[in-house]
């Protein structure tokens, strides 16, 4: 079992005043249940999908579910009779659970989500490892760091190498860190797409038509790290510009991706500007494209971007993602937004980094409206250098791992 980062996060959260309701949601299968079972031992453990207990959670209708949620209604209610009571609820979906819990159970609980492993976690052997903080960690929180020249001379550097391999090829699902075959975990990663389809989105999002659905979710991997244009993809799939941003809102909430709204000086221009789009779990991604062998360099900038966002959701950071482009073409795959000011960082697949590759971090702090705290260009070369005051490049899986 790998070690959680998020773990002391949920404990201290749980012996909060304010977390005597303790929400855990993300995709299925992140291990929720398992992080659950691990800190709250005491607790008594109940299961919707128990065959024991199936029967009676039968009884409620559709409608009742839908409507009225009893169970949460059920929970607030003992809440706020008994100061001594307290709860974990385990979702595999914001589509219905959260919904349900921000009405229901508003200013009474702490909601959390659990993402695949991060780099870090990929490395731990057994659940009570401590989990090192990233160098990326490290930076986000203000630690004094100094960089080996080269990423080769880090003592960790054959753990994170290996780490880093895993995380390239399936992803970061718990159950494929299992001693099993690469054909058993592409397997399990093909199902996990199927019951996806089937599970989650028919049943929580109601959708009718999941073969159109189906093919949204082909073309938004295949245009994984490009621009979102939500009229386009209709006109490409042959559905409204309604549907599309309706899917495209599921999809996102359900955990599958990350959708990156440009940055601006203005608030509101934000949210009328084209976002950009990458998947959450690399593994998921090719298994939709039915995809083997080498990395494009859109599947390697979503793969470190969702990583660079998942290590700051694991420490419960209060940060902001954007992507950054100018109207003259000035483009950052990713701008990190802090309370203390900015981090940005280009990503580059390739093995050796030159200073052309940071031309669109330099003169960027003038644009902005708070510090730019740091910029780092991430790629596959192993030699840490600044390319110009301010600019590092270093290695992804060194500075990620």
């Amino acid at each position: 079992m790998k070690a959680r980062q998020i773990a002391p996060l949920v404990e201290q959260t749980s012996q909060s005043p304010f977390g005597r309701i303790v929400v855990l949601t993300g995709a299925r299968q992140t291990g929720k249940t398992t992080l659950a079972r691990q800190l709250f031992t005491n607790y008594t453990y109940i299961s919707l999908d128990d065959p024991v207990t199936r029967s009676k959670w039968r009884l409620l209708t559709s409608q009742q579910w839908q409507n009225t949620l009893t169970l949460v209604d059920s929970i607030k209610a003992v809440y706020d009779a008994s100061p001594e009571v307290r709860y974990v609820l385990l979702g595999s979906s914001q589509l219905l659970l959260l919904e349900k819990v921000k009405e229901s159970l508003a200013g009474r609980c702490a909601i959390l989500e659990v993402y695949p492993l991060t780099l870090p976690e990929l490395a731990t052997h057994a659940w009570e490892e401590a989990v090192p903080l990233s160098l990326w960690q490290s930076t986000l929180t203000g630690k004094p760091l100094t960089w080996l020249p080269d990423a080769t001379l880090d003592p960790q550097y054959a753990s994170k190498q290996k780490a880093w391999s895993h995380y390239q090829r399936w992803g970061g699902y718990p159950a494929l860190t299992q001693e099993v075959t690469d054909q058993e975990r592409q397997l399990w990663l093909d199902n996990y797409v199927r019951t996806y389809l089937e599970r989650d989105v028919r049943d929580l999002a109601n959708f009718r038509d999941l073969d159109a659905f189906g093919r949204l979710q082909h073309r938004l991997a295949l245009g994984t790290a490009t621009l979102l244009n939500a009229s386009t993809l209709g006109t490409e799939l042959g559905l409204s510009h309604k549907t599309v941003q309706r899917y495209l809102r599921y999809f996102e909430l359900s955990y599958q991706a990350l959708q990156l709204l440009p940055w601006s000086k203005n608030p509101t221009k934000r949210l009328t500007k084209t976002p950009k789009l990458h998947y959450l779990d690399q593994g998921v991604l090719r298994s939709v494209l039915k995809r083997e062998g080498p990395l494009t360099g859109q599947e390697f900038e979503s793969l470190v971007v969702a990583e660079v966002f998942k290590q700051a959701r694991a420490l419960g950071l209060s940060v902001n993602f954007w992507h950054f482009r100018t109207l003259d073409g000035r483009e950052v795959d990713l701008l990190v937004e802090t309370p203390q000011g900015y981090f940005a960082l280009e990503v580059k697949m390739s093995e050796r980094v030159s200073s052309v590759d940071g031309r669109g971090l330099k003169g960027l702090a003038e644009f902005l409206d708070k510090p730019l705290l740091g910029s780092f260009v991430l790629s596959n070369d192993s030699v840490t250098r600044e390319l110009s005051p301010g600019i590092t490049a270093i290695q992804a899986a060194y500075f990620l791992g």
